[in-house]
């Protein structure tokens, strides 16, 4: 089981590098879902080595329809985190009328491929008209996995709409449960839904999935800075 750990500050970061996080997502500001972080906080997550750290690409709290210059900075952002040589980015926009904005979500996961970034994508699909669609058309996109709380407000009241997008990517996307995960619910989430990897803020829930399992040792260069 992969455990990515949200980080919204260096040291939360750092804390969760502690703790043996698998992957970290960074991201400022969880009160309003989270927002891209500063660059300072980019950069920082650059002198990372050996742990894969994805950025939240986010120019705002509220809703996922972005006009022009909000545009401008996601891309300029996307930029920013490669050049940085940070693994992947975090994306995800919807149109006025609830469906992914596919024309924009297709620029953005293409400039972040050129870039030879990994991609995910957020939240937003949680509030699409229908999150079984926008599954589907996000899996066209070619993402690598898609944070979900299943369209509820929270992970486990969403866990059987999250097994049902984990049947219907049958393998073309990894599913990844977030929202509300705790040290408490991690275990029994993952087993419900037949999810491979965990999104939450909290390091407990690192130690509650791992002390379930035989975890081999990282084969991964030491994480430095």
């Amino acid at each position: 089981m992969i455990v990515e750990t949200c980080c919204d500050s260096i040291t939360a970061m750092y804390a969760a590098v502690i703790a043996g996080t698998d992957r970290i997502e960074l991201c400022y500001d969880l009160s309003c879902g989270g927002v891209s972080p500063h660059h300072a906080d980019i950069d920082e997550a650059g002198t990372l080595k050996g742990l894969p750290v994805n950025v939240l690409i986010r120019p705002r709290g509220g809703d996922f329809v972005y006009d022009e210059k909000e545009i401008e900075k996601m891309f300029y952002k996307i930029a920013y985190c490669a050049n940085c040589g940070l693994n992947g980015v975090v994306i995800g926009a919807l149109t006025k009328e609830g469906d992914v904005d596919m024309e924009l979500c297709r620029e953005l996961v293409s400039v972040a491929r050129t870039y030879g970034l990994s991609v995910t994508f957020h939240r937003a699909i949680d509030e699409a008209r229908d999150i079984f669609q926008a599954l589907e058309d996000v899996i066209s996109l070619g993402v690598d996995r898609v944070l979900t709380s299943g369209g509820a407000p929270d992970a486990w009241t969403g866990r059987e709409t999250i097994r049902r997008m984990v049947e219907q990517a049958a393998g073309r996307t990894i599913i990844l449960p977030g929202g509300g995960v705790t040290p408490e619910n991690a275990v029994a989430l993952a087993e419900y839904t037949g999810v491979t990897e965990l999104h939450g803020t909290r390091t407990g829930i690192i130690r509650a999935v791992r002390g379930t399992e035989s975890y081999p040792e990282r084969n991964e260069e030491p994480i430095t800075k």
